[in-house]
């Protein structure tokens, strides 16, 4: 049984350097900010769709590129249109 040698700068950090900032490459631009002509709309599926996961949960801003107003908005038409039963609230099945 044979132990290795640990150097003494190294202090159990095995995350690497922790310090920097990550580089999170380019922002998206909000869908409807840049195309004034899109309105959300919570009998509109289709458009509705693209914010939502397989698994039937909506997308954070992080991953859909929206602004802040528009997400509150997606996310209060998603939630009408399950109540009128038009999007699911969950995918089930295998």
């Amino acid at each position: 049984m044979s132990t290795a040698a640990v150097p003494a700068d190294d202090k159990g950090d095995r995350g690497g350097d922790r310090d920097k900032k990550r580089s999170m490459g380019r922002r998206k631009q909000c869908k409807f900010c840049g195309d004034e002509t899109l309105k959300i709309d919570y009998k509109d599926a289709g458009l509705l769709k693209y914010f939502i996961t397989d698994r039937g949960k909506l997308t954070p801003r992080r991953l859909s590129g929206n602004c802040a107003k528009h997400q509150r908005e997606i996310a209060v038409a998603v939630n009408r249109a399950r109540m009128l039963a038009i999007m699911p609230f969950a995918v089930t099945g295998a």
